[in-house]
């Protein structure tokens, strides 16, 4: 066989040889299917996420040198790995041999929660300790920041970073050349450390030392293959596509000049997506392999060369040196691509994407491109025909013909000129999120100014993300040369400038007025800049800054992260050997760090498996004129295509009373509505047939997406929810003031890790069903799949191990889908599996309801609320769903903390025609509570007052009665209130804020404090039942299954914990397999908070029947083991499995009276966050936050910590970035992590503090304790108001008119646009209906 047709690389040490090579396979399909290992993940298939990162090692024969860096699995082609070394999760170490200190550290310091991100965190730390053995913390930030988690808030991630690093107590920052450790903490006295708390949920001293010695090293084999490989071009060719990797220029140059259509792929970071996203198809392409020529790094004539071929991480760690070396004056256009280098993408995107692809691709949000084209960078090109050279200019990235490469030629290196003196160059970037996200505009400017005199000789501005490509304001900069640097120039630059780049208001991507301001804002920035280098170096000559601008200039403050954590420690008189209440690790932990944890889609294949892919409707609101499947029929390995007709019957279930179709029938109401399901032999081939089913739609009127267009047409679901308590009408009779406001907040999309998983297998005898399915209500999916099938329950069982995050998202848009997929294991006698991409998953399932909310305000002049009359309105989608109970909680939860004497709301669920929307961790409260701290916010700007004064006088005092009658005692939220007052240091920092913002006119700081009562309870008691089975077997080891989901909240960590404490026994001799139907039947939904709190009571039922039956065993045999008495039972006859029951807490609500006991306790908190904006371009830094949270008695700090700082960062990724796109005809743009920013490392508050109240008893719940699992998300508003509070800070000093009205989330471009200046009044306005936009406010 023709060695050039092998493809050989080693995954973990073990050689690959692959002879017939399909190109179109990825690295991450062949590693989980091809060679079964499952520790690596599908979370995005973009490259967005980081959840299948591996590391990837290659030898060069030239360097001598072995470069390791990560890679995401779901991009690498598997034909461009030949002579490559993988290293997976399951190659560093594993529970059966040895765990590698990454692995371990991450678990112990509480790293993972749902764990379904954690193996790419491992691989990604890991690749960085195999390039760095004693990281910085900078260093260790930045290799995590193309990696995404949704559970952990990040916090316990990064310590567990820190122990690697080389001082890990220290902050590193040094200020004032003091250690933060020698002055307390930042210059704040040290905590108490007494014994009744413990700043530590772990401890360092027993970790594994980081040996590197005892790495798998790079196999002998490859670099010898590297030294001695035949200079043979290597072509595998598929189906459809032929992969031509050539290893010298020569070869390359022969491909290209055959195949000049052919794209040149080094890293397949932008290829890759559009393949796969764009469903472009290339049958051919040219993959350069260890090209020399590529990777030249040249210094000649005053300038750098820089070969196409290196990645964007090489070319970083380059410029980084060449800045070191060279004078800073030569060095202009280097600091500047460093800058975007720092933000661009994440750490494994850069060492894949290569410098040629960067340039080649020319999109229009490139970081780099304006920078290079500003610098007169030119480019280095080579074909048969021989060499030439052309500009890296405007003409070239609009690919104009004349200013291109031709079809053969290849880009070999890129010039970068050295700078002048009197020459400065500038880099600008605003994007949704500060690192890993597009930029929503960026510039690259130059300016030369021939010799000292300040004018201005050559000035070039080029601008991304404003146009179709990067666009230069070329006429502009011709006028402008020949002028002096000065506020006119500037004056005049701006108006030029916005003349010369036009947007159109209906521009893709919208934000167009903030993307006019940014272009001005950048350029004052850059006239700033220059100004202070100017003054810098002839300070005779230029006049400073006005101390009002040099705040412009700074960067907002990034310290390195550091937090503290207080808790009790556990009463001296509980028995050691008794778990409650201390910091145990999440028992799957280790598991999840080394890839052993089995998620529902690692289940290893059955035979003759088949799978199931959805076609959802195109339109969102449309009659189904026909559906034509006979060319996706037609297709290989395709079983089946089933519509409703096929269901007939069948295809709709009750959820809570309302009918819910399963696939559309004659009419579809939203986009992403289930049309049809296609059934074939694998992924790919049934992804290829959804793509041919032709749906042909009529549209349908009217279109209704938003809260407003449902409120017009009268379009709601009913009833609606209506609250009373007192006599508003009266009471707005004798207040001294009333006020009426609204705000609107977004939606938000769950962003679980693991998408929507299933997996159905017939057993072949009595039509016996096992589903094993990603859910958090396994009872409903057994429910759902055996009305659907026609069978009785007893015959559908469905199992659940774990669930990779679920938020309230997997469960009725789940079982919908799982009933179908069910139907088609049925039909076809097979296992069908059934897992969702990304993108579809966003567009199918829905999310939090986006809300409207107005409220009429009476008050006294200090601040006293006396009356509130709200309307609720949320958005709820085409279908009923949960979207009543989340109006119903949002209406009983919305007092927040405060006693309103008088109150009215009503609530009203609108139906639109967008997919509907759902339960989301909070359920209604983050809504509800935010309309209400807006209202309190709002009447203390009327009053005068700050807002924490009208928050304290409002606030519930002691016992008192919420609106629906319930008692309630505040003692705990008034001490929660307290200590984060005094923890925060508020009035202190209020101080230092103020004084800040009187110091810096550009730059502002602003901080708030939001108070926290969630009531948690489900409203009845049937709801709250819940049921274990605990078996004993006979060498005294201990099962338990019980009726809750482990979906990263630790449950099953803390069920063992109570089975420990009522057996007296060790935790290590009691098991948890999973959740399943078939061992506790009708057990309720995980969700509500409450899911520990029942499913433990039920577990203590159970040991303490057990324990009352050996009770006479164990008297009679003290010293005994549980082996013996187990034993000894087993003789007399005495059973050892015991079923326990929890019947509910009490609970009721009567709506007509608008009074019942719908909530068994309530979770006190208080949060204070402290924010710094930039008022030219809307970027925000989170600087503190200080959390307080009432906790009864905790169970396990370790986990209830993590719920909090977890839903704590969700909490403030929905008040600020996370931003739901719609288009005019109701598709969601947002599908995938490159559109959607859930918060990365880099938008945790640099510094976060928690604090447990000292325990308070609780006689009804389990051991005192509270369920922490919503509660938390609220208090994300803290940023919000703190966002809002420098914002106002602006206002003020620019002396605009009275409360600024924001709506959530808070992005750049809201805060942006808030803080008037000149900027945002010389920018052309569109007026409304005079353009289509580019997307609608939901």
């Amino acid at each position: 066989m023709d060695p050039a047709l092998e493809l050989l690389f080693y995954v973990n040490g073990r050689k690959v040889i692959e002879r017939n090579v399909d190109p179109e396979i990825m690295l991450l399909p062949y590693l989980r299917k091809k060679l079964g290992l499952m520790g690596t993940k599908y979370g995005c298939g973009g490259g967005g996420c980081g959840a299948c990162t591996v590391m990837l090692s290659r030898y060069s024969p030239t360097t001598k040198k072995i470069r390791h860096y990560p890679a995401t699995a779901c991009l690498i082609p598997i034909c461009s790995l030949h002579g490559a070394a993988v290293t997976t999760v399951e190659g560093i170490g594993s529970t059966k041999t040895r765990i590698h200190p990454v692995q371990e550290r991450i678990a112990k310091c509480h790293g993972t929660q749902c764990g379904f991100c954690t193996p790419g965190m491992v691989m990604s730390l890991y690749t960085l300790l195999r390039n760095h053995p004693e990281p910085t913390l900078d260093q260790l930030t930045d290799a995590l920041g193309g990696n995404l988690c949704r559970c952990t808030g990040y916090r316990p991630i990064i310590d567990a970073c820190k122990t690697f690093c080389k001082s890990s107590g220290c902050c590193q920052s040094k200020e004032n050349g003091i250690c933060c450790l020698d002055q307390g903490i930042n210059g704040l006295p040290e905590f108490e450390e007494g014994n009744k708390t413990s700043p530590k949920l772990f401890s360092e001293e027993e970790f594994l030392p980081l040996d590197p010695t005892q790495e798998l090293i790079f196999p002998p084999e490859l670099m010898i293959m590297a030294e001695k490989q035949p200079q043979r071009t290597r072509v595998f060719g598929g189906e459809r596509m032929t992969w031509i990797s050539p290893v010298t220029l020569q070869g390359l140059l022969e491909a290209k000049f055959k195949y000049p259509q052919a794209p040149v792929v080094m890293g397949n970071t932008s290829v890759g997506p559009e393949v796969k996203f764009k469903g472009i198809f290339h049958p051919v392409i040219i993959s350069p392999d260890r090209i020399e020529e590529l990777s030249v790094v040249n210094h000649a004539n005053n300038e750098l060369t820089l070969g196409a071929g290196l990645s964007l991480a090489q070319v970083k760690n380059i410029l980084a040196d060449v800045v070191q070396k060279l004078p800073e004056e030569k060095t202009q256009i280097y600091r500047a691509l460093l800058k975007h280098l720092g933000t661009l993408a994440g750490s494994q995107i850069r060492n894949m994407a290569s410098l040629g692809g960067h340039v080649m691709s020319r999109r229009l949000d490139s970081d780099l491109n304006p920078l290079l084209a500003v610098g007169s960078c030119t480019l280095n090109l080579l074909s048969q025909e021989g060499e030439r050279q052309i500009p890296l200019n405007e003409q070239f990235l609009s690919k104009c013909p004349d200013a291109d490469l031709k079809p053969q030629e290849i880009l070999i290196s890129v010039n970068i000129p050295y700078s002048r003196k009197w020459e400065f160059v500038s880099a600008f970037r605003q994007a949704q999120r500060q690192q890993n996200a597009l930029a929503i505009v960026n510039s690259g400017m130059r300016v030369f100014f021939g010799e000292g005199g300040g004018i201005i000789k050559e000035l070039s501005i080029f601008y991304g993300g404003v146009g179709a490509t990067t666009i230069c304001a070329k006429n502009s900069c011709q006028k402008l040369i020949g002028r002096p640097w000065n506020e006119e120039m500037l004056d005049t630059a701006c108006r030029l400038v916005l003349d010369e780049v036009w947007l159109p208001g209906s521009a893709p991507g919208g934000k167009v007025e903030f993307k006019r301001t940014l272009i001005v804002s950048f350029l004052f920035k850059f006239y700033l800049e220059v100004s202070q280098i100017l003054k810098r170096m002839d300070p005779v000559h230029y006049p400073s800054l006005a101390d009002k601008n040099e705040s412009a200039l700074e960067d907002l403050h990034s310290r390195h992260h550091w937090s503290t954590i207080n808790y009790q420690n556990v009463d001296t008189q509980q028995p050691p050997q008794d778990p409650i209440g201390h910091p145990i690790m999440h028992l799957s932990g280790v598991k999840h760090a080394t890839g052993e944890a089995i998620y529902c889609d690692d289940m290893p294949a059955v035979d003759r498996e088949l799978f199931l892919t959805f076609v959802t409707s195109s339109r969102a609101h449309a009659k189904i004129v026909s559906i034509d499947l006979s060319e996706a029929l037609n297709l290989p390995g395709v079983v089946d295509i089933m519509t409703a007709e096929h269901l007939g019957g069948v295809n709709c279930f009750f959820f809570d009373s309302k009918p819910e179709k399963f696939l559309a029938t004659d009419k579809v109401f939203c986009v992403g509505q289930l049309v049809c399901a296609v059934i074939a032999d694998s992924e790919v081939q049934a992804k290829r047939a959804a793509k041919r089913v032709k749906i042909v739609y009529q549209d349908l009127e009217p279109l209704i997406l938003t809260i407003e267009e449902a409120i017009r047409h009268n379009s709601f679901f009913k009833p609606e929810r209506k609250l009373e308590y007192g006599n508003v009408d009266e009471a707005f009779k004798v207040v001294d003031q009333i006020l009426e406001g609204e705000i609107y907040m977004g939606g938000q999309e769950h962003f679980y890790m693991e998408t929507q998983s299933m997996l159905v297998v017939p057993k072949g005898e009595d039509q016996e069903m096992d589903v094993y399915v990603s859910t958090q209500f396994p009872k409903y999916i057994q429910d759902i799949v055996a009305s659907t099938l026609k069978l009785p329950a007893n015959k559908v069982m469905c199992h659940v191990r774990r669930v990779g995050g679920a938020f309230g998202g997997k469960v009725t848009k789940t079982g919908i889908m799982a009933a179908v997929t069910a139907f088609a294991a049925n039909k076809h006698g097979r296992a069908v599996r059934c897992i969702l991409e990304r993108g579809e998953d966003m567009l199918i399932t829905g999310g939090r309801h986006p809300y409207l909310g107005k409220y009429k305000a009476g008050f006294t002049n200090d601040g006293r609320i006396l009356a509130l009359d709200m309307e609720h309105y949320s958005n709820g989608g085409a279908t009923l769903d949960e979207s009543l109970f989340v109006i119903e909680m949002g209406i009983l939860k919305m007092d927040n903390a405060y006693k309103f004497p008088n109150l009215r709301c009503r609530a009203w669920a609108c139906r639109t025609n967008l997919p509907s929307n759902t339960a989301f961790r909070g359920f209604g409260f983050p809504q509800a509570g935010l309309i209400t701290e807006s209202c309190i916010t709002e009447v203390a700007v009327k009053c005068g007052l700050s807002p924490e004064k009208v928050r304290m006088i409002n606030m519930y005092k002691d016992i008192d009665q919420t609106p629906y009658k319930q008692e309630i005692n505040a003692k705990n939220l008034i001490q929660c209130w307290r200590e984060c007052m005094a923890m925060s240091s508020y009035s202190l920092r209020k101080a230092a804020v103020e004084k800040f913002n009187r110091e810096n006119y550009w730059k502002k700081k602003g901080l708030a404090v939001v108070p926290l009562k969630f009531p948690v309870g489900l409203g009845s008691v049937a709801a709250g039942q819940a049921a274990a089975l605990v078996h004993i077997y006979l060498d005294g080891s201990v099962l338990v299954t019980h009726g809750g989901i482990e979906m990263g909240q630790g449950v099953h960590t803390k069920m063992i914990q109570v089975a420990s404490r009522e057996l007296r026994m060790p935790m290590s001799n009691i098991h948890l397999r999973g959740t399943s139907t078939e061992t506790v039947p009708n057990a309720n939904v995980s969700g509500g908070s409450v899911v520990a709190d029942l499913n433990g009571l039920a577990v203590k039922d159970a040991c303490q029947t057990l324990l009352k039956r050996l009770e006479p065993i164990i008297s009679k045999n003290p010293g005994g083991t549980w082996k013996d008495w187990a034993q000894t039972a087993f003789d007399e006859s005495i059973s050892l499995s015991a079923i326990g029951y929890f019947r509910g807490y009490e609970s009721d609500m009567d709506w007509e009276k608008g009074e019942g006991h719908p909530f068994e306790y309530f979770v006190y908190g208080a949060a204070c966050s402290e924010v710094e904006i930039d008022c030219l371009t809307g970027a925000h830094k989170n600087l503190r936050t200080d959390i307080v949270m009432d906790v009864g008695c905790s169970i396990n700090p370790a986990l209830d910590i993590g719920q909090i700082e977890g839903a704590f960062i969700q909490g403030m990724g929905l008040y600020t970035i996370e931003e739901l796109d719609y288009s005019p005809q109701g598709l969601l743009y947002t599908r995938g992590p490159s559109q959607y920013k859930i918060p990365a490392i880099c938008d945790i508050p640099t510094e976060l503090h928690v604090s447990l109240l000292p325990p308070s008893q609780n006689s009804n719940t389990l051991y005192s304790s509270k369920g922490l699992g919503e509660s938390g998300v609220f208090l994300g508003c803290s940023v919000f108001f703190a966002l809002w509070d420098a914002v106002s800070a602006a206002r003020q000093e620019r002396g605009l008119p009275g409360p600024v009205r924001l709506s959530s989330p808070l992005t750049p471009e809201k805060i942006r646009m808030a803080c008037e200046d000149k900027f945002t009044k010389m920018i052309p306005r569109d007026e409304p209906g005079s353009y289509v936009p580019w997307k609608v406010l939901i």
